[in-house]
């Protein structure tokens, strides 16, 4: 059972799947091999929320031009509808922006890197066709929806090519890239890169495999950095902090400095700072300690609310979703936005669905809604009631 003052929407959850935590989406049964992925939300100027997410998997056309679908709320999350169908969209971030909304994304697995605006709310979008309609480049890249931000006059994004030796995770480099906002975000010569940072190894005693999926976040001093996941360790999860120039040109890394405990960093998170803490939060695949083992990537039963006054010491305050089997459930790849008092997050979920449930929790078969309220309260006591460690009393946050 999950306790209100965590998800306060789960009443309204579609009555066809009553065991589901949060509001479904949608939902895609496993047996269709067209998996759940990329959950991204934005709330539009008048209050509406848009969620998307795209489809993976044996029988979807992720490889060639893969489907992303977009729905729209216009009751706070309480019920959803889906309004457009997207050919040639994937691992995309939607934001609102200057009164429109825009999906920003690879075209497929490993795809071109494009850009699309909505003037009517996510209902219809635009097409890019070329370097004045959203085709910024027609290389290879990676991503997922990560947080596009604004900083010094121009929206900041982390990105990574997929230009680097073959194999999961070596190809990956990672980059800046950002444009004014006065700019059309359409036309490719707006945009500036930085130079691509490449893999090493060696890094972390040998056991580093890849970097991936960054947040564009602005430190409590004024520099701009990316910070990505990190897939290796196994004894203790990691997230890497590359360091950008201030005019998005140039990026560096320290290995022995810029490496960073992050509970649940081998797994995709979003980070975003809040004025009133002047703390960063995430929500993250943190692992309690009954679960912890050899694969830590693929442990993603325990969703946390996590924060840090300086993007390097991470604190768990609450755990927010939590099932005890870690084959097939998983709450992931959470995409949310600060709204008040509370968070609405868009997730990437593995549940029994009455049809045979997730075909593991990696391949999720709902995209669902939460509604954490009151978070800059919560404590682990505030845990989901079948919780892991929700007894534990948590240390006293680091002194800013």
């Amino acid at each position: 059972m999950l306790t209100m003052v965590i998800l306060s929407t789960i009443a309204a959850a579609a009555p066809a799947f009553p065991g589901v935590p949060g509001v479904v989406i949608s939902h895609i049964p496993a047996a269709e091999e067209r998996y759940v992925g990329s959950p991204s939300i934005a709330v539009l100027p008048d209050g509406s929320y848009v969620a998307t997410h795209d489809e993976f998997g044996p029988k979807s056309q992720y490889h060639s031009s893969a489907i992303t679908h977009v729905f729209r709320s216009t009751d706070k999350g309480q019920t959803w509808s889906e309004i457009s169908r997207i050919d040639g969209a994937f691992w995309s971030t939607v934001f609102a922006h200057r009164g429109a909304l825009y999906l920003i994304g690879t075209t497929m697995e490993y795809g071109a890197l494009v850009i699309r605006k909505s003037t009517d709310g996510g209902a219809t979008w635009t097409t890019p066709k070329d370097k004045t309609t959203g085709l910024l480049s027609d290389a290879a890249f990676h991503c997922a929806p990560v947080p596009v931000i604004q900083y010094k006059g121009r929206l900041w994004r982390g990105m990574e090519d997929a230009q680097g030796p073959d194999g999961w995770g070596h190809r990956f480099r990672a980059f800046m890239m950002s444009v004014p906002v006065d700019a059309d975000l359409l036309v490719a010569a707006n945009w500036t890169f930085s130079n691509v940072l490449a893999r090493d190894p060696a890094w972390l005693n040998g056991a580093f495999n890849a970097w991936l999926e960054g947040n564009a976040v602005v430190t409590r001093k004024g520099a701009l950095v990316d910070i990505l996941r990190v897939d290796g360790p196994i004894d203790g999860e990691k997230a890497a902090i590359v360091r950008v120039s201030r005019d998005g040109r140039k990026a560096t890394f320290n290995p022995k400095k810029d490496f960073v405990s992050f509970p649940g960093g081998s797994k995709k998170f979003t980070i975003r700072f809040d004025p009133q803490t002047k703390l960063y939060w995430s929500l993250s695949n943190y692992i309690p300690e009954k679960h912890r083992g050899p694969k830590p990537a693929t442990t993603r039963n325990t969703l946390a609310l996590i924060s840090s006054p300086d993007l390097r010491k991470w604190r768990v305050r609450c755990i927010v979703l939590y099932h005890p089997d870690t084959e097939k459930h998983g709450f992931q790849y959470v995409d949310w936005l600060f709204e008040g008092d509370d968070l609405i997050a868009a997730c990437r979920t593995a549940f029994d669905d009455g049809q045979g449930g997730a075909h593991n929790m990696h391949d999720a078969n709902f995209l669902t809604f939460h509604r954490i309220k009151n978070f800059r309260k919560l404590t682990m006591k505030d845990s989901v009631a079948n919780a892991p460690e929700r007894n534990i009393v948590a240390p006293p946050a680091p002194r800013r």
